[in-house]
């Protein structure tokens, strides 16, 4: 089981794999431990989904009195802990009450606080920020002597309360959030995603009174509750609130910090009204390029969303698809690209930004002119250039190529 022990130390999911379907035991001890400890010590989600998925057991009592599960808890890792409480249902009624519990503990107390009553230590703490790249939120992590913790408790606790269906109370919920005032923040993200999911008027209303606040960041939470609640619950599919987007355009016209307003227009952009449009129009010029950037989809637009829109809209998206910022002229390329109109401009507008100086524009334009069966992209195509190899394959590089077999079909017809 040497091997098993190396790639688990290693963190090399793939030979993980290989080696427990090959007939490796899970449950192989490494200093007295099982292996699932290994992968929880050093955050490694992917290898410890593998030995969960091998029948690694969250539960196993070990040495200390704790288990994996509490271990994962204690560290302070949410998607670890999501992983080894949902591995195996339903968790014991004790091991369900131990993990609110024990996440509680940790985020009452302060990750740091807790970690130096932990280790019995008083030097320095070492602190880094960790940024979770696939899932886009970052957490702090502390180091005291031999024990590492995340600040993530707070997430943990929230996302286990309502798995358990218990509804903590919104100003609680809310204080957890502003404990970790920042957006991208693990704790701020989970609560916005749990109230997002409760699609009921009472947080509507409530997320809209916080808009009120004097304090920035208890608005910008307030933009971003009203962001989620409109997304609605996934899951489920309930979206109650997906076209009440205009309910914000007032909050929208007196806005000033411009992160809050960005909030605040995405979560327009999901409802169609003049109103809204109007608000849009009026931040053409904008000095910050997240705002400028959400221009184009609060436009007015019909039921399909694609149909032509004014002529001074058009102009503006024109405007902006020349912007200085390149995440601008993105956003507007990426509108003109779905957008059916047969406006010549919008076509000549796109050739222009096949020549832009960032590739996702450029792939943007050709797929954009190949959708509206321009031939112009067939040339424009040799202008995207060579892609990096470790990035995903995109879907429209193919969008030419189906535009020729549209046009050989026709011709053979």
């Amino acid at each position: 089981m040497r091997e098993l022990v190396a790639a688990v130390r290693r963190g090399d999911v793939e030979e993980v794999t290989a080696l427990l379907e090959s007939g490796a035991d899970p449950e192989t001890l490494e200093d007295g431990l099982p292996l699932l400890c290994l992968a929880v010590a050093a955050y490694d989600e992917p290898v410890a989904e593998a030995l969960l998925k091998a029948g690694a057991d969250p539960m196993r009592p070990l040495p200390d009195g704790s288990t994996p599960l509490a271990r994962a808890v204690d560290g302070g890792s949410h998607m670890l802990t999501y992983a080894l409480a949902t591995s195996r249902i339903p968790l014991s009624a004790p091991a369900r009450a131990d993990v609110p519990a024990r996440a509680r503990r940790w985020a009452e107390a302060g990750a740091e606080a807790e970690l130096r009553r932990v280790t019995g230590l008083t030097g320095p703490v070492e602190r880094v920020r960790f940024e979770d790249d696939e899932v886009g939120w970052w957490s702090e992590q502390l180091t005291l002597g031999p024990v590492t913790v995340r600040d993530e408790h707070w997430a943990i606790l929230t996302s286990t309360e309502a798995r358990y269906g218990i509804r903590t109370p919104f100003d609680e919920l809310v204080a957890r959030a502003l404990a970790h005032p920042d957006r991208n923040h693990v704790v701020w993200s989970e609560v916005t995603s749990t109230l997002g999911r409760r699609t009921d008027e009472e947080t509507w209303q409530r997320s809209r009174d916080l808009l009120d606040h004097p304090d920035r960041t208890h608005r910008l939470l307030a933009a971003d509750l009203l962001l989620s609640l409109i997304l609605g619950d996934l899951a489920t599919g309930d979206q109650p609130f997906w076209e009440r987007g205009r309910e914000l355009v007032p909050w929208a016209e007196q806005e000033e910090d411009p992160q809050v307003l960005a909030v605040l227009l995405n979560a327009m952009t999901h409802d169609s009204a003049p109103e809204i449009e109007a608000v849009g129009l009026s931040h053409l010029t904008h000095p910050d390029p997240e705002v400028r950037a959400l221009v184009p989809d609060t436009l007015e637009r019909s039921a399909d969303g694609r149909s032509q829109v004014r002529p001074e809209s058009l102009a503006t998206v024109l405007t902006l698809a020349r912007d200085e910022d390149p995440g601008v002229r993105e956003a507007a390329c990426r509108w003109l690209a779905h957008y059916r109109g047969r406006e010549p401009e919008v076509g000549d507008a796109l050739v222009a930004l096949t020549h832009d100086e960032t590739q996702p524009v450029r792939i943007e334009a050709v797929s954009g002119l190949a959708h509206r069966d321009d031939p112009r992209c067939v040339e424009a195509e040799h202008r995207i250039g060579p892609r990096d190899p470790d990035q995903p394959f995109d879907e429209r590089l193919m969008d030419v190529w189906r535009y020729r077999r549209r046009r050989e079909d026709a011709a053979g017809s």
